[in-house]
Parts: C-alpha cells; sequence; structure tokens
C-alpha cells in the first residue's frame, strides 16, 4: 500500500511517498481503508523531532482518518499511521459518521474537535457569560473552539493574525477578534476587546504569547496549555498563579484515549449533533493528494490557510 513516510527529520521535504507492507491489526484493533486523513499541527512537530511524544524512525505520520470498516464510515484516531491507504485503529477509537455529516466534516471532529471540547469545558472549564480567548481562530482547534464556546454560551475573543482571519472568527460567532501577529501589547488588545479581564484562555503558541495571554486572565481565571507552535517553551512564573490564584492545565488528547472517567464517545455524539444540525460549520483548508504531503505541511506551517487541511489517499 502507499503512505507517506518519515526516514529522517527535517522540513516538509522530510515526508516521502513508499509503498509499505500492510498494517497488521492487534485483538483490538480493526483495518481501516482511509479515505481522508486530518494533517494537524502535532504532525509537524513529529516531522521536526519536537513532538511530546518521541517517535522511531521509520515512522508513518497522521493521527486521524476518515475511511470505512466493514460497509461502514467511521472517523477514527490514530497515533500515527493515518497517512496511508490502511491503517490499524483501536476500535475504542472509531466512530461511526451519521448519514448527515459528510467525510469532509467528519475528519477533523476526532482529533481537532475533541481537543476544542475538553479544552474548553473540561480543562478551562468555561460556563455561559464568560469570556474566553481562542487562538488561531481560524484553524482547525481554534474555530471549531469559537464556535463550541458560543454554542455554550459564553464570549470568544479570538487571536488572529491577518484581518482575514479575524473577519472569519468573528463570522463564526467570536464577539472580538485580535490582532496576534505582534506579541507586543497583546495583553492590552486582549482586555480592551474584553472590557478587561477575561474568565479563561487556551494558548497554544508558546514564548512571549503564552506570557500575554497569562497577564489577561483575571484574578482565579483559567488558562488551558495545549501547545507551542513558535517553537519556544515558556516558564510560567509562579508569582504571577500566587498573585492572581491562576489555574493552569495542561491538554494532550492521548491521554484521554484510555480514560473511562472522561469518555471520548459524549463529546463525539455532541460534535456530530452540532455539525449534523448547522450549528458547528467545519471549515476546509484544502484537500491535497496523499503524495503532496508536503506542500499540505508547508501551507500548515506558513499559516496561510484558514481551517482544516487533508490528504486524500485515494489520489
Amino acid at each position: 500500500m502507499r503512505a507517506i513516510v518519515i526516514r529522517e527529520f527535517g522540513g516538509p521535504e522530510a515526508l516521502q511517498l513508499e509503498d509499505v507492507p500492510e498494517p497488521e491489526p492487534r485483538r483490538t484493533e480493526t483495518v481501516l481503508s482511509v479515505r481522508l486523513a486530518g494533517v494537524n499541527y502535532a504532525d509537524v512537530h513529529v516531522r521536526g523531532n519536537t513532538y511530546l511524544a518521541p517517535v522511531e524512525l521509520p515512522y508513518i505520520p497522521g493521527n486521524e482518518v476518515v475511511g470505512t470498516a466493514g460497509g461502514r464510515r467511521v472517523v477514527a484516531l490514530t497515533q500515527g499511521g493515518g497517512y496511508a491507504e490502511r491503517v490499524a485503529v483501536r476500535r475504542s477509537l472509531q466512530w461511526e459518521i451519521p448519514d448527515d455529516v459528510t467525510d469532509e466534516q467528519a475528519v477533523p471532529l476526532a482529533l481537532q474537535g475533541n481537543s476544542a471540547y475538553h479544552l474548553l469545558l473540561t480543562v478551562a472549564q468555561v460556563t455561559r457569560g464568560q469570556t474566553v480567548v481562542i487562538p488561531a481562530a481560524a484553524g482547525g482547534v481554534g474555530s471549531l473552539a469559537v464556535q463550541l464556546a458560543e454554542q455554550q454560551g459564553a464570549r470568544a475573543i479570538a487571536l488572529a493574525s491577518t484581518e482575514e482571519k479575524r473577519r472569519l472568527a468573528l463570522d463564526l460567532g467570536a464577539v472580538a477578534a485580535v490582532d496576534s501577529s505582534d506579541e507586543d501589547g497583546l495583553t492590552e488588545r486582549i482586555l480592551e476587546a474584553a472590557g478587561g479581564p477575561v474568565d479563561a484562555a487556551l494558548e497554544m503558541t508558546g514564548g512571549q504569547t503564552l506570557h500575554q495571554t497569562l497577564a489577561a486572565i483575571r484574578p482565579r481565571g483559567r488558562l488551558a496549555v495545549y501547545g507551542f507552535a513558535s517553537g519556544q517553551l515558556a516558564d510560567i512564573p509562579v508569582h504571577t498563579l500566587l498573585q492572581k490564584s491562576i489555574t493552569v492545565g495542561g491538554f494532550w488528547l492521548p491521554h484521554m484515549y484510555t480514560d473511562r472517567t472522561l469518555p471520548l464517545t459524549a463529546s463525539m455524539k455532541t460534535l456530530f449533533s452540532c455539525v449534523a444540525s448547522g450549528r458547528i460549520k467545519v471549515i476546509s483548508g484544502g484537500t491535497f493528494p496523499l503524495a503532496d504531503a508536503a506542500k499540505a505541511h508547508h501551507a500548515l506551517q506558513s499559516r496561510t490557510g484558514t481551517g482544516k487541511f487533508c490528504l486524500d489517499t485515494t489520489k
């Protein structure tokens, strides 16, 4: 079968199309015939050897897929292996797609949809009437988080780097959109847009942006950290947490894969329902042939696009 393989860590050129052996499922797994593979920033970190969980080479990236198994359309979470024509997936991490949800709508829901849902509701614990900062608000996780916040009755303050992306965030339900292209003065811009300190914030950039976002949170507010897209890890000053009694929570979705106390099935049911009813709109950033995985990574990493990027394994 065809797959994208990483044999050396590096830039997008490290993603090479190869013929590889068919996957061999374990007792708890089934093999899916993949149609679409989601492209995520986690894949960029894997390619550059900066991922939270180091991988051994050669490696097939890809952590979310839409495909078929036993005649059923399913969306599934994988831990690698998704950039391929077939992949072995745990039965507990695949969900049948309702008839009124398309493959393109379903592909971001398992990874990015669940991330947005649990960042807002499980980690940041955002409730009706509260104000929450959402970074990269025109991206995969961000665009879904903005809409989920609105569904929750919360006020989303969107961060985005271009006027086009800020307009999209406003169209999706954000009450204000802030320019995040310049870190200097970001705190003041958030405070002005929100009308004061915010109740909660999501953060995935790292570096100075993390500190600027932290400074905009009210006493007893919450910060949910889920990445460091800038490549800059930043220490959170303890004195700031103590002075403002701020709660900080880190989040990495794979920690929920075996946690029966926080089932993903419930959040998937909500996400499917919201998409089918039109309450949540999935923003497509474009679909690339499998062989063009490098182009998809370049588009994602350059931050020139919006929404969800996918690979079509049938092309």
